[in-house]
């Protein structure tokens, strides 16, 4: 089904928690309840969105999908958003020394995250993409100006519809990876956050697909202490099928500001996402 006819009950839900954090606002934060990947997922990079003249935006997660080609969540790359640098270490990753810099420039003469990664390239967004229902659309790729070294093995796109055949259930796992945040309370309880930058993977388990609140379009996965899941800021990430490196979605959006209960994840297998995906050189 091409999802020009999305269905769109989501958007009452979404007075609910964007799983995106404004880097200059308050800390990303990413899968929950998680366990450190170390090497298990080297393909998964944490990204820092930055404006035209290189300031920091928000951070997100994604996957090198070739040597080129990063997929991340259209959110993560929409406007101000005019390039990204991407690094792939396991983590943690120490915030660079002297960040901020003085002045209008906070990257000024510094190395390090957030200004200068493994790598970096060009945003792009789904040519539908609309950030007032950002769920309807919600992929982005980021192309790297020179190929990445070093990783042997990339994301794999899921075959048209195929997800359509899933079954909702403990026992349809997932293996949800990314950057940041393991516990999130709020503001009154904000000091018992945990949040580094490290690369965490959790298997949450399929709640619900083709529903009315899902939509064609999207997932909703388990998030909860026995499963794991993933938060605010994770967007983005990769959420494989099962033990493979197909990636099934990307991390879309939360339903409260804990990160409980269930997770969104945007999925990549209709025919307008593999596409525009296709003209990236993605198969």
């Amino acid at each position: 089904m091409v999802k020009l006819q999305r269905w769109r009950s989501l958007a009452a839900a979404l007075a609910a928690v964007v799983a995106l954090a404004a880097f200059a606002i308050s800390p990303a934060m990413a899968v929950t309840d998680g366990t450190p990947d170390n090497n298990g997922h080297p393909m998964v990079g944490l990204m820092v969105a930055q404006d035209a003249n290189g300031v920091p935006l928000w951070r997100c997660s994604g996957t090198l999908m070739s040597s080129t080609v990063f997929m991340v969540a259209g959110h993560c790359t929409e406007s101000p958003a005019a390039h990204a640098e991407i690094w792939f270490s396991p983590g943690p990753i120490p915030l660079a020394a002297g960040y901020p810099a003085a002045g209008s420039d906070p990257c000024k003469n510094i190395s390090g995250y957030p200004c200068t990664g493994d790598t970096g390239g060009a945003v792009y967004t789904h040519p539908q993409y609309d950030p007032n229902a950002f769920y309807l659309y919600d992929l982005g790729v980021v192309v790297l100006q020179h190929a990445m070294r070093g990783i042997s093995q990339y994301g794999q796109l899921p075959a048209l519809n195929s997800l359509d055949s899933l079954q909702p259930g403990s026992s349809t796992i997932f293996t949800a990876v990314g950057y940041g945040l393991q516990k999130n309370f709020p503001d009154a309880a904000d000091w018992k956050s945990e949040s580094t930058r490290i690369r965490l993977y959790a298997n949450p388990y399929l709640n619900q697909i083709n529903t009315n609140f899902t939509g064609d379009y999207s997932l909703l996965l388990s998030n909860n202490s026995s499963s794991g899941g993933t938060c605010n800021g994770d967007s983005g990430g990769p959420n494989f099928l099962g033990t493979s490196l197909v990636v099934a979605g990307v991390t879309s959006y939360g339903l409260n500001q804990t990160c409980a209960g269930h997770g969104g994840v945007y999925r990549v297998d209709r025919a307008d996402d593999l596409n525009w995906l296709a003209t990236f050189g993605l198969h």
